[in-house]
């Protein structure tokens, strides 16, 4: 039994909504990982008689497909999909059987008038919280279009097959054989990689807002939220719910909430934004702001937006070192998500530049994988809590670098080392290894708004205790302004301030 009695318990309870009978093939064969799999089809098949089983051979092998009795559907897992892919295993199990997904008709539309051939295959890793939105995203096309197919393919099971591609991020995608992208994307992103655009034109036709949020993460879906519930007429334009959020693997500190994980809450986020009448614009990203009747917000794509009040709340996004390398070897061994990439790096020599908590937490994470971590600090001391110190120090398989700076991430297809220069003795030193995992901060998401906004040395934009910003109507909340504190419940609370301002600001005027 591969499944906790607490895990299948949850599934039992799934497994009864599904709507008509299924097919599972099989691709099994006498190793140790095909019977594991075995054990799990058979184990879920026994939990509903809506569920059939039968043998059959696949391109990989261990592998199964999902399909309607009668119709192959697309939708493949090679490998056997717990950690984060399980709720990817689920969701084809109801969808599959017919279950209705939560999608816009509007996208559903899009992904049936797709022409051509599509066969997709995604690589990951199962303990990668990134991976689920690609691979949930893909499956759903499939069970939609019949020209359309889909394999998640399990990289620890599959590692030759993930070496002779030199695939050192996940999730990577791969359509009809080439590869198409890696990292995080929404299904509407899929679809616009592939040529599908929604119609744009209809943003420049709606009615002035009363207030536009621009964001999606904690902030703008708290900002979103308390303006809907003051009555009104709210907007929201974001390039997917979450912000940050999707990239955090454990959260601990949400007050209320013992434990939960980033793409769970940030799923919860939309759907709490969604029970309200908040007109969610999306996949669009904000390009400039300025004011004349109304506060008038472009966005990447031309459209043009207006409303008698903003409110931003975008975010940041992980800093870059800036060193010659960095770029060129971006997903060929230069990382930035330690949860999602660190098993690529099994039994590899990595490095972490980054002394803080983020850096000395990845360090710690990735020495239970990988051969051995240097960690290298621009500062003569580390950053990271004590507590954090501690365990560090403990490890085998880790070295310290501190008062050093990164000159250069070396390479020809791939990265084979760092170099970086002693800030006591100037002497440059190089390290031999295989990956780079780049933790060393945030910047704010305010590079629009420099010729409009007040913003501070650190590009954050500078707010009042009310939210407010030097523009009059215009608010922001979030780890976008110069708030000392960057956490989620922080931005929340500055999202529900931000919003209260804006009421306020309203009725005044």
């Amino acid at each position: 039994m591969l499944l906790e009695p607490d895990i299948k318990n949850q599934l039992d309870q799934y497994l009864q909504l599904m709507e008509n009978e299924i097919l599972i093939k099989v691709s099994a064969g006498s190793d140790t990982n095909s019977q594991d799999m075995l054990v799990l089809v058979n184990e879920i098949a026994s939990m509903s008689p809506k569920i059939k089983v039968e043998e059959t051979v696949l391109p990989r092998t261990p592998s199964f497909s999902i399909n309607k009795v009668n119709e192959d559907t697309g939708v493949t897992f090679a490998g056997i999909p717990l950690g984060h892919e399980f709720t990817s295993l689920v969701l084809a199990l109801l969808q599959v059987s017919g279950r209705a997904p939560k999608l816009e008709q509007e996208v559903i539309d899009r992904i049936k008038d797709l022409k051509g051939e599509y066969h997709f295959e995604t690589y990951v890793s199962l303990s990668c919280n990134n991976c689920p939105e690609v691979v949930q995203a893909l499956n759903l096309m499939s069970i939609l279009n019949p020209n359309i197919s889909h394999t998640m393919i399990d990289g620890g099971t599959f590692k030759e097959e993930v070496e002779s591609k030199d695939i050192m991020a996940v999730p990577s995608t791969y359509l009809n054989g080439e590869f198409i992208f890696s990292g995080r994307m929404t299904l509407e992103e899929i679809l616009a990689k592939i040529g599908s655009n929604p119609d744009s034109s209809k943003l420049n036709d709606k009615d002035v807002f009363d207030v536009l949020v621009i964001g999606g993460g904690p902030a703008g879906a708290s900002a979103a939220i308390y303006t809907a519930r003051k009555g009104l007429h709210t907007a929201i334009v974001a390039e997917r719910f979450g912000g940050q959020v999707l990239d955090t693997m454990s959260i601990e500190n949400f007050i209320s909430v013992k434990h939960t994980e980033g793409p769970k809450l940030a799923a919860s986020l939309e759907e709490h934004v969604k029970s309200y009448n908040i007109d969610i614009i999306k996949p669009y990203k904000a390009k400039s702001l300025r004011k004349n009747e109304f506060i008038e917000i472009e966005l990447e794509n031309d459209a043009l937006l207006k409303s008698k009040s903003v409110i931003i709340a975008t975010g940041a996004r992980p800093r870059k070192v800036g060193v010659p390398g960095e770029e060129e070897f971006r997903n060929k061994g230069v990382a930035y998500c330690p949860h999602c990439d660190g098993p690529l790096f099994e039994g590899k020599n990595v490095a972490v530049i980054g002394g803080g908590n983020a850096g000395i937490e990845a360090a710690i994470d990735l020495a239970g994988i990988v051969n051995h971590v240097t960690v290298l600090e621009f500062l003569p001391e580390l950053k990271a809590d004590a507590i954090l110190q501690e365990i560090l120090y403990k490890l085998p398989n880790v070295t310290v670098l501190k008062n050093v700076q990164t000159q250069k991430i070396t390479g020809t297809s791939k990265v084979d080392g760092i170099s970086y220069i002693e800030r006591d003795t100037g002497a440059l030193k190089h390290i031999p290894l295989e990956g780079v995992f780049v933790q060393i901060g945030l910047i704010p998401n305010t590079d629009w708004l420099e010729e409009t906004l007040t913003l501070n040395k650190l590009k954050e934009i500078v707010v009042d205790k009310n939210g407010s910003t030097n523009i009059p109507g215009v608010f922001a909340a979030g780890d976008c302004t110069d708030s000392p504190y960057k956490q989620i419940v922080i931005s929340m609370g500055s999202g529900a301030t931000a919003a209260l301002s804006a009421f306020d600001y309203l009725i005044r005027n």
